[in-house]
């Protein structure tokens, strides 16, 4: 096939560019830095992400995407162009076709400037899949079968959740809590608790490290040290967290998760929700890699819930296969041109 064919999970923390039959090829910050003086665009991805909270006066490091939507237009697509770019090569004699994922509760409006900002890019066609659909392929759901499952995927800026029959979305929602959210809550929580002030890429380091969506005996309690600002002298510090104080952290963010997955099984047809008690509650995105979130789910919901291999992937690969076998999957895809 001349005409190549790109899957994109455009996500707020990290964009995923996926190829069909080569898989995953890029897995970048969705970060830009841009000179104040010019308006130039210095560096994307990975380059731009080492520049947050360091640069200069004169530079600016921005995420284009909030809470899974386009915040700013002219970042974007040029966020968009340098992945086609690094992905294809700038000489090429045929312009991609791409599929972006965008999130379940997407307007009209945000979805339109998707497609405005990806063509503008260099795609010669756009296509547009909902996450959650994307995330369920990526999972290998069989989505197409008379069957209801259902899937949860926690991105940075959301978190979306449907339940999936026939290769249609029966019922979805999006609610804009994500990772993001979940880093600031644990930046507030230190800053009250230790009075220590912390950067967002240390209280992500924090989740990662020692994170738990539930809180562990002291047996099994993780610990780390952190470095920040003391609140009262100004001057640097170093302490210790351990997990227990992650979860306290989350504990309000991850609620209001849980909530959201709740009205989507109250709103799902009888039928279906046999079928999802069966089959249990698949767990994809970033976030969905949080220390014994599985658990928290199945105990909130009463339905068992596992995390999908490689969760991270599953939107972007979801994208690529959706594109690469256009017919089978037409039902769910959102909108062309």
């Amino acid at each position: 096939m001349l005409v190549k064919r790109i899957g994109i999970d455009l996500g707020t923390t990290y964009t995923l560019v996926y190829l069909p039959k080569r898989g995953v090829v890029i897995n970048e910050p969705s970060v830009v830095a841009v000179s104040i003086d010019d308006n130039k665009i210095l560096a994307v991805g990975n380059d731009a992400k080492d520049m947050l909270g360091r640069t200069p006066d004169t530079i600016v490091a921005l995420k284009p995407l909030k809470e899974g939507v386009i915040a700013d237009y002219r970042t974007t697509e040029a966020m968009i162009r340098y992945f086609i770019n690094k992905t294809l090569g700038k000489v090429r004699i045929f312009r991609p076709e791409v599929m972006v994922a965008v999130p379940a509760g997407i307007s009209s409006t945000e979805r339109r400037a998707v497609i405005e900002a990806t063509i503008a890019a260099g795609a010669k066609a756009a296509y547009i899949i909902k996450e959650p659909v994307a995330a369920a392929i990526g999972a290998n759901i069989p989505i197409s079968s008379a069957t209801g499952h259902m899937v949860v995927d926690i991105g940075g800026g959301t978190s979306e959740m449907a339940v999936i029959s026939l290769g249609g979305v029966v019922s979805s929602t999006s609610v804009r809590v994500g990772g993001n959210k979940l880093d600031l809550a644990i930046l507030e929580y230190v800053r009250k608790k230790y009075n220590l002030v912390i950067g967002e890429r240390t209280a992500e380091e924090m989740k990662m490290k020692v994170g738990s969506a539930l809180f562990l005996d002291d047996d099994n309690k993780l610990v780390m040290e952190i470095n920040g600002r003391d609140g009262v002298s100004g001057l640097p510090k170093t302490i210790e967290v351990n997990s227990n104080d992650v979860t306290s952290a989350i504990s309000g963010e991850m609620e209001t998760i849980l909530n959201t997955a709740k009205k989507i099984l109250q709103q799902t047809p009888p039928e279906l929700v046999a079928d999802i008690i069966d089959k249990g509650i698949v767990l994809t995105g970033g976030t969905a890699l949080l220390r014994n979130i599985d658990q928290l789910f199945s105990r909130a919901l009463g339905v068992s819930a596992y995390v999908a291999d490689d969760p991270m992937l599953c939107v972007a690969k979801g994208t690529g296969i959706a594109l690469d076998n256009l017919d089978s999957y037409k039902r769910s895809i959102l909108a062309t041109k």
